[in-house]
């Protein structure tokens, strides 16, 4: 185990990588920074799909990213147990690569939703160690395909497995079926999430959660944990 490295992706129309890299860096964690047309991982011990419009998000989301040459070696290294977030775009880009079940589609009011979002916590990964099952967060949503589908069978499977990483509240934003805002393998080590921890990383620069309805003691760094949870689960190993 090398320590806390954590590789970002960046594909054409990424927009969040970035944001992502920092979040890594708040966490105490090491970015290293990978590219969408390369097939070398670079040793990361962790890996972050981020947010944005992948190669213009052609046919549609995620669909092209997912035969980008670094994604060989990702799928490859995540069936072995590499953690690996998808955010938002990123959680597209695991469907379509069949890590996660289900897929993203349009939202039900067919209009762009931003919005700070109050999420509960309910399935423990190496991305949400650091959270208590039940706990209700805030952290910025903003998303046009953010629907997660899937058909019964696997939403069964999802629920009895605790699977279901996070659940919408106060209002479903964009259609996702049992307010579905992330899931995570069976494994617990790859996960995917619509709404975006990274943009809630510094306090006085993220969410104001008294005005999703949240916790008026917390300070807006809600999502940090989900980087500071990986870099324990790391270390943990």
């Amino acid at each position: 185990m090398t320590g806390g490295r954590v590789g970002v992706v960046t594909f054409p129309g990424s927009l969040d990588d970035r944001d992502a890299a920092r979040a890594v860096r708040a966490a105490g964690g090491e970015a290293v920074e990978l590219w969408h047309a390369g097939a070398d991982l670079r040793g990361v011990d962790a890996v972050v799909l981020p947010g944005g419009f992948s190669y213009g998000d052609h046919l549609r989301a995620g669909a092209i990213a997912r035969f980008a040459p670094v994604m060989a070696p990702l799928v490859e290294a995540a069936g072995d147990g590499l953690p690996v977030l998808g955010i938002c775009n990123g959680f597209q880009v695991l469907c379509e690569a069949h890590l996660l079940p289900g897929a993203l589609v349009r939202n039900d009011r067919q209009t762009f939703v931003c919005r700070d979002q109050r999420l509960r916590i309910e399935g423990i990964t190496a991305w949400t160690r650091e959270f208590l099952p039940g706990e209700e967060i805030v952290v910025p949503l903003k998303n046009g395909e953010g629907g997660y589908v899937a058909d019964e069978a696997t939403l069964d499977t999802l629920e009895e497995e605790g699977r279901v990483v996070a659940r919408y509240l106060g209002g479903n934003p964009n259609g996702s079926l049992r307010d579905i805002a992330g899931i995570t393998n069976a494994a617990g080590t790859v996960v995917g999430i619509m709404p975006h921890p990274e943009h809630a990383v510094e306090a006085g620069f993220g969410p104001d959660p008294r005005a999703a309805g949240g916790s008026a003691s917390a300070d807006g760094t809600d999502g940090l944990r989900f980087f500071t949870s990986v870099l324990g689960a790391l270390l943990a190993r």
